[in-house]
């Protein structure tokens, strides 16, 4: 796929038919690479958009992404954090367009408002993402998965049995919660139990991922990308349960390939036995809770899901202080210092992944931009109107292997084509296991990377992108065989 960017796009005086449709095509090869393209700022007329995309400022831009995205996939070996060329790539673009807009306009009124509407979904995405990182380097420094990593070892569990244990767990819990969440749950499960084995630890994340991917893809609470389209009321509640059984393909067909990889022992015998620390459990209690709340809010009063994660944040802010009060310490670390401090919820926050929540700055500032420009009109006109919806669906999966599928999902949302319930299933069904076919195409796979100190890359996920494409591919297969029928059913 990236000989797609081999060949130079030629200026062209103006879009007529059949040019813009060629370009349409060129563009939408890129955006199978850049799926983020698609979050587009609503910011702007269609006319300044186009006119946009077919200047210097455009290709310049696509250019600039380009580079950026290329340093972030070689991150594991430059050691170049992923954060920093999408920051500045981010910035650059953004100068360009509003240096446009001033130039020829005079004004860049609109430029910095597409800008506010982009930092306002990099806001919900980043203040969700801090909520669930600090319950988790919580239940961490209380001894949670120390515990439970203790419990399986005593239990005589071999990796592969683990790796199975830990799928099947991510796969049935993130129907619940949503599938961020889960990953990071069970990756700090995994990274307790198989720190003797970094091969275990990255199949096993792999697992997680394309498991927890999967199992948010058939349910409405699962997955950002199936409540948008469950609040939209495109789909009614019981109509996502249709796709359990491609989800359960799309997740056994890579995890039966990945199974005879696992090293066939058993982690080495303990009879370790390790104690939570008081408030342990309440902590995991008040987690729930505010997966429940999230989940509500959004569910029941059609808020943010952020809004629920910051409540339930302040449920462990309040609990934080009432162990400080009661003169519960905190093993906090500094280098290779450890210190008992008085237990202090703000230290569980400074421990959160930056790196990861800077990347997600800079890719949604990024791609924003991307889209202001105008490419995303060009995409609808070749997808939808030009391949027919069964190809653009199919390939709206592959787009979301490449940022996140919550982008993807909007935009269809906004293009709102007329299909039947099959094919918005089939969408749902795509943009929630096509994010598992690399490491970046999902939160949970960005996470995961962070999460997993280097033992879970992208380039060790990328050595599986054909077992998991073939899961993927069966699930679509299945999908159409099982649920025919909805492919009949018109939906308004």
């Amino acid at each position: 796929m990236h000989d797609l960017f081999h060949r130079p796009l030629r200026p062209f005086p103006a879009f007529s038919v059949d040019k813009r449709s060629a370009l349409g095509a060129v563009l939408f090869g890129i955006l199978l690479l850049f799926s983020g393209l698609l979050f587009a700022s609503e910011a702007g007329t269609a006319a300044h958009q186009l006119e946009l995309a077919n200047t210097w400022v455009g290709y310049t831009s696509l250019l600039i992404f380009i580079i950026a995205y290329g340093l972030v996939m070689t991150e594991e070996f430059t050691h170049l954090r992923k954060s920093k060329p999408v920051m500045l790539a981010a910035g650059l673009i953004w100068l360009l367009v509003a240096h446009y807009y001033t130039t020829h306009n005079g004004s860049s009124h609109a430029a910095a408002e597409a800008v506010r509407h982009n930092i306002m979904e990099f806001g919900e995405l980043f203040l969700f993402l801090l909520a669930a990182m600090t319950y988790i380097n919580t239940m961490e420094e209380r001894l949670v998965f120390d515990a439970l990593r203790s419990w399986l070892l005593r239990m005589g569990f071999s990796y592969r049995k683990l790796f199975w244990m830990t799928g099947f767990m991510a796969f049935f819990i993130s129907p619940v919660a949503d599938n961020l969440t889960t990953a990071l749950l069970m990756c700090a499960v995994v990274m307790a139990v198989g720190i003797d084995s970094p091969k275990f630890i990255g199949l096993a994340c792999i697992n997680i991922v394309v498991a927890a991917n999967a199992g948010g893809a058939f349910s409405p609470f699962g997955d950002i990308t199936t409540l948008m389209v469950w609040q939209k009321g495109i789909v009614d509640f019981e109509a996502f349960f249709r796709l359990f059984i491609p989800a359960v393909i799309s997740f056994a067909v890579p995890a039966y390939f990945m199974d005879k990889e696992i090293p066939d022992f058993k982690p080495a015998a303990s009879d370790e036995r390790v104690r939570m620390k008081r408030g342990a459990i309440r902590i995991v209690l008040l987690f729930l809770a505010t997966i429940a709340t999230a989940v509500s809010f959004h569910n029941y009063y059609h808020l943010p899901p952020v809004l629920g994660m910051m409540t339930g944040l302040a449920y462990l802010s309040f609990f934080g202080y009432y162990l400080n009060r009661t003169g519960e310490l905190s093993t906090v670390r500094a280098g290779n210092i450890a210190d008992n401090l008085p237990f202090n919820i703000f230290n569980k926050v400074a421990r959160a992944e930056w790196d990861t929540l800077m990347f997600f700055y800079g890719v949604i500032l990024c791609v924003g931009g991307l889209g202001f420009i105008g490419y995303l009109e060009l995409v609808s006109h070749v997808a939808y109107e030009g391949m027919g919806p069964t190809i653009a669906n199919t390939l709206i999966g592959l787009l979301s292997a490449i940022v996140d599928n919550i982008p993807v999902m909007f935009a269809v949302l906004t293009m709102n084509p007329d299909m039947s319930l099959g094919q918005w299933l089939l969408v749902t069904l795509t943009a929630g296991v096509g994010g598992s076919l690399l490491s970046i195409g999902s939160a949970a796979g960005v996470a995961l990377m962070g999460q997993s100190r280097g033992m879970y890359t992208f380039f060790g996920h990328l050595r599986w992108t054909p077992y998991i494409a073939a899961g993927y591919i069966a699930a679509i297969a299945s999908h159409f065989i099982v649920n025919f029928s909805t492919f009949k059913v018109a939906v308004n």
